[in-house]
């Protein structure tokens, strides 16, 4: 029987590496020769391999998943971390001379170059544009450059505006209050200077008025009399007994020894003067002003009806005359009307003591 024959392996050139292919034919050795050029697999050349090689495959894109997110940690974190980075040495990096010598100028790449300076400036003193990401016209003008101290500079500053504030409401409030205190105090003061001043002015009125009342009396009384003299008062008007017809008092009694004189109170005209029942002996005088002045229970009269007597003139005798009980002066005072008043008030009301 016939066998399979193994195909003779041919032998690639020392120098061809395993991704070499051979291509041509060498008639050298007689056999059909090769030549190898080298070879580059592509999504189109590999058939998509099934089963475990699968797993390897999302473990890798796992792997770029992962490579991502770290690439958006960090420039999560770049802008914080760059201003700080910057106070660090330089660290240097080498590259071989065929790929520096590939890459193009730096000032030639949009965006870049506007941030380099010209002449012998280094690159250094050029701020990062993270840095000065948050700087404002007036951080410019004040000299900041950082991104980092212009905030902490505005965030001091506003503390200390914040503070201005509350220390200007609070001065603002105490000013306020001593200022309502001040004005109250005022008012207080004036209210009490008001009251004083009014109190000062009604105790001036009553004794201007008390003066002016004295002076009046004294000149009634110089211009009236009591009635009698050596007397004590023993009843006094409005009593009430069983010894008055009336079942009151109409007078004011002077009791005093028989056939002591009395006097007329003022000046003034006698209306009558006789017996009167119960009075006993009785003389009527009749003022200028029409009230009248009884006097009772005489013992004796020294004027007669229609005479004009002055202050203090004797106009009869104090007696026993009538109802009585003993000598004394009976004396009453009736309005120019006819109505009984009390004669200690009328007396004292002409500024006299009885």
């Amino acid at each position: 029987m016939a066998s399979n024959r193994p195909a003779p392996e041919a032998s690639a050139p020392a120098h061809f590496g395993p991704g070499s292919r051979l291509t041509g034919t060498d008639h050298s050795n007689g056999e059909a020769s090769r030549d190898w050029e080298e070879w580059n697999p592509t999504a189109d050349s590999i058939r998509p391999v099934r089963g475990k090689h699968r797993v390897a495959k999302q473990r890798n894109a796992l792997a770029r998943s992962s490579t991502v997110l770290g690439v958006g940690v960090i420039a999560a974190v770049g802008a914080g971390g760059i201003a700080s980075a910057q106070d660090k040495p330089a660290v240097s990096i080498s590259l071989p001379d065929a790929i520096s010598d590939s890459f193009p100028d730096a000032k030639s790449l949009p965006g870049v170059g506007s941030f380099m300076s010209d002449g012998d400036k280094k690159n250094d003193e050029t701020p990062s544009p993270l840095t000065t990401a948050a700087l404002t016209a007036a951080d410019a003008q004040q000299g900041t450059t950082d991104s980092g101290e212009a905030l902490r500079a505005r965030i001091l500053q506003q503390a200390e505006q914040q503070q201005a504030e509350a220390d200007a409401a609070q001065k603002a409030s105490a000013e306020t209050a001593a200022a309502e205190k001040a004005a109250a105090e005022a008012k207080k003061q004036q209210t009490d200077a008001e009251e004083k001043a009014a109190e000062a002015k009604r105790k001036a009125k009553e004794a201007a008025e008390a003066r002016a009342e004295k002076e009046r009396l004294e000149k009634l009384a110089a211009s009236f009399s009591l009635p009698t003299s050596s007397y004590t008062l023993t009843s006094t008007y409005g009593q009430t007994g069983s010894m008055w017809s009336s079942g009151q008092h109409t007078g004011l009694d002077f009791a005093a020894p028989t056939g002591t004189p009395t006097k007329a109170v003022h000046s003034g005209t006698v209306k009558s003067a006789g017996w009167s029942g119960s009075y006993g002996y009785r003389v009527v005088l009749e003022l200028e002003d029409g009230t009248e002045i009884w006097y009772a229970h005489l013992s004796s009269m020294t004027v007669g009806a229609g005479q004009k007597v002055t202050t203090g003139e004797t106009i009869g005798r104090v007696g026993a005359t009538g109802n009585v009980t003993g000598p004394h002066l009976h004396l009453e005072v009736h309005t120019a009307g006819g109505s009984g008043i009390d004669p200690l008030s009328w007396l004292r009301s002409k500024g006299l003591t009885p």
